[in-house]
């Protein structure tokens, strides 16, 4: 029970943000903030009592413990960042306001966004399956622009992407695209699947 109790109050290891990759780091930051149960508080922050000595016990229990827990992950931010971008957070008080002044600096405005989301739109419309390039190579290069496009906020469905690689393999997969689409039921189809498929095929 001690080796366990230890264990548990462990700090955990912190991402480091540098001023790149914001959307990998706040999603790892995120992951972390919720396996130690304090995303709420950086997400939806607390509220401050105006008078404090007018709550009862159950109240100034609860306002302690998001004290606590605001401190503990406004520690973890500080910790996470380095040192040119701490001083834009040095002067937050809460989680919150930390959290917040870096997503606003970071995720970009919504003119930023739209030129971005234009560019890996027309990236994912450009992939094409290299001659020497293996089918796992490849499906990894298109689900890094997937991915990039559902952090920017575009829904992307998986027959979408699967009909993507599916016109865009190499000519050496024709038949075996042909045998793929008369045999399974695209629209039920998963990305993996459709990999799991490609790899015992070729």
């Amino acid at each position: 029970m001690a080796a366990s109790s230890s264990s548990n109050n462990m700090q955990p290891q912190l991402p480091k943000f540098t001023g790149k990759n914001y959307n990998q780091w706040s999603i790892q930051m995120r992951v972390l903030y919720q396996s130690q149960e304090l995303w709420e508080i950086v997400e939806s922050g607390f509220q401050e009592p105006e008078v404090e000595r007018d709550l009862n016990q159950r109240l100034l229990q609860e306002l302690k413990e998001n004290r606590k827990k605001d401190r503990k992950a406004l520690f973890f931010i500080y910790q996470a960042v380095d040192e040119i971008i701490f001083e834009r957070i040095s002067t937050a008080k809460t989680a919150k306001e930390a959290w917040d002044t870096l997503h606003a600096s970071y995720k970009g405005d919504d003119k930023v966004k739209l030129v971005r989301l234009q560019t890996l739109r027309s990236q994912f419309d450009m992939l094409k399956m290299k001659e020497s390039e293996s089918v796992e190579k490849y499906f990894n290069r298109v689900i890094v622009i997937v991915n990039q496009l559902k952090l920017n906020g575009e829904f992307v469905e998986d027959k979408r992407v699967i009909e993507k690689i599916l016109r865009s393999l190499t000519r050496k997969f024709e038949a075996t695209v042909v045998a793929i689409e008369e045999a399974k039921n695209i629209e039920k189809m998963s990305i993996e699947g459709l990999l799991g498929s490609l790899q015992s095929m070729n």
